[in-house]
């Protein structure tokens, strides 16, 4: 099965890393570097055949395959790729490679299980965007968080003890409950079809009581917020960011909030259509409250990383709007403010790393006057940062404004309290422009700028941006058939005015 090479080539990467250690301590990094990338070339291979959208095996699936696994309980290793999955796939590889170019030259201690759990946590994460059997993608969605919590515990600053094992309990709590959602879902399936099966197209559509499927819907909700982060199951996010290595933090920022709102977009939505109208109001004020909280926190802080993290809560914020708002417009914006917020983050939090192995610190007030000493480390933070506030031309503010446009036909009032959220974000970006690289420079604070390696990175994200913020439109379509199908299965209600505040 060709898709499964997406999760075997970043999983046997990881080994290869971790052994390579003991020939020489520089070629994990090597390894994990080529297996992004042939990661990212063989998705590339196998979707250019597809790129007139035309499916291999159905209407709804670009590439398909299923083995059987367990038969005894109706598990199979199913896997499926859309075009979003394609999207958040590119993504995920992209990011991958920046992680590598993060951690170049920053991880000295064992170097190999460094570059191995990089790299297992890209297999967990694509598999999570491949997998269609449920108990499947439960298993990716937990094996993904192992990794990740040995990047920050091991790797991490000097609270990195608590802000792993906060990230961990919150993430492991809401994925237990989505086990015993998916278990009940399974369960319910078997008692209507005759035989238990955890496949995605057998789920779709089952007749559930409305009770029942409001505490399923749930159990898939609080999982999925959690992770994106939504207000208030936030408050994770800014230690396990804070205290993570670069490379953590890439991949925290850029690809695994991700996951979270893949869930609501792939599962939550399309599983449970009418819990999901019953509770958009409730998701949508969650969604405006992280946006103004977000930003407000962001504004509040000192700590470059920290700020940056705050920031993260606010702009996932409105993914989670677009995904509530249940009109194609405002869920072509949610896709896209997941892929540039990825990007955007990911660059950020490069520049917040960069800063601190060089300076020792994150703390703004020790700044100052940077743009002298590295001038072009200074035009990169001026670039994403005026990404990060939503500045036309650039791929977030298409985002974020469709989102806000697709949102006001249903709920203006959220649309203008959100609009006030956007206000705010330009506000704590500037103020971290100010504080860190304009004013008097610090005395003691010289440093060195970017170089070849940092320049080619940052001009990637850059570059993707700039296609994102110019011509989104070969994203969108893209995306375009999953979304239609999502807002399809939504009862006729759901798009009426009357159904949100």
């Amino acid at each position: 099965m060709s898709l499964a090479l997406l999760i075997a080539i970043p999983l046997l990467g990881g080994v290869v890393a971790w052994l390579s250690e003991r020939l020489d301590t520089q070629l994990p990094r090597w390894i994990s570097l080529f297996s992004c990338g042939l990661g990212l070339a063989v998705l590339a291979f196998l979707a250019l055949p597809l790129s007139d959208g035309a499916a291999t095996t159905d209407s709804s699936w670009l590439l398909y395959g299923r083995v059987d696994w367990i038969p005894r309980f109706g598990i199979s290793f199913e896997l499926g790729m859309d075009g979003l999955s394609l999207l958040l796939l590119a993504l995920t590889f992209l990011l991958g490679i920046i992680a590598v170019a993060a951690s170049w030259s920053e991880i000295e201690t064992r170097p190999g299980f460094f570059q191995a759990n990089l790299l297992w946590t890209l297999a967990g994460v694509c598999g999570v965007f491949l997998a269609l059997d449920l108990v499947l993608f439960f298993l990716f969605w937990e094996v993904m968080l192992v990794p990740m919590y040995l990047l920050i515990a091991i790797w991490g600053h000097e609270n990195r003890g608590y802000a792993a094992m906060k990230f961990f309990i919150f993430t492991q709590v809401s994925g237990l409950l989505m086990l015993l959602a998916i278990v009940a879902l399974g369960a319910q399936g078997a008692a209507q079809n005759g035989s238990l099966s955890f496949s995605y197209d057998v789920l779709l559509g089952l007749d559930l009581t409305p009770r029942m499927g409001f505490w399923l819907m749930l159990g898939f909700f609080i999982a999925f917020v959690v992770k994106l982060p939504g207000f208030p199951f936030h408050t994770w996010l800014p230690d396990a960011h804070t205290q993570a290595p670069t490379a953590g933090s890439v991949l925290l920022a850029g690809i695994l909030l991700k996951t979270g709102a893949y869930g609501l977009l792939r599962f939550t939505v399309p599983l449970f259509p009418e819990a999901s109208v019953v509770i958009a109001p409730a998701a949508m004020t969650l969604g405006v409250m992280g946006v103004v909280y977000g930003a407000l926190l962001a504004f509040a802080q000192t700590d470059f990383k920290r700020l940056v993290a705050y920031s993260s809560v606010s702009h996932m914020g409105f993914v989670l709007l677009g995904v509530y708002a249940f009109n194609e417009l405002a869920l072509q914006g949610a896709v896209l403010q997941m892929l540039t917020h990825g990007v955007s983050s990911a660059a950020l939090f490069m520049m917040a790393g960069a800063l601190q192995h060089r300076l020792h610190t994150r703390d703004m007030r020790q700044m100052g006057g940077l743009w002298q000493a590295a001038p072009r480390m200074g035009a990169c933070a001026m670039f994403f940062v005026l990404a990060s506030l939503g500045l036309p031309g650039l791929g977030n503010f298409v985002a974020e404004f469709l989102v806000l446009l697709g949102l006001f036909t249903v709920a203006p009032w959220v649309a203008a309290v959100a609009a006030v959220g956007m206000v705010t974000g330009a506000v704590y970006a500037l103020w971290l422009m100010q504080q860190s690289f304009y004013g008097e420079p610090k005395a003691d604070r010289r440093m060195s700028d970017f170089g070849l390696r940092e320049m080619s990175a940052m001009a990637v994200m850059m570059m993707a941006l700039l296609w994102m913020g110019l011509y989104p439109q070969p994203l969108l379509e893209l995306a375009g058939p999953m979304l239609r199908g999502v807002t399809e299965m939504l009862p006729t209600a759901s798009t009426a005015s009357g159904v949100l505040p």
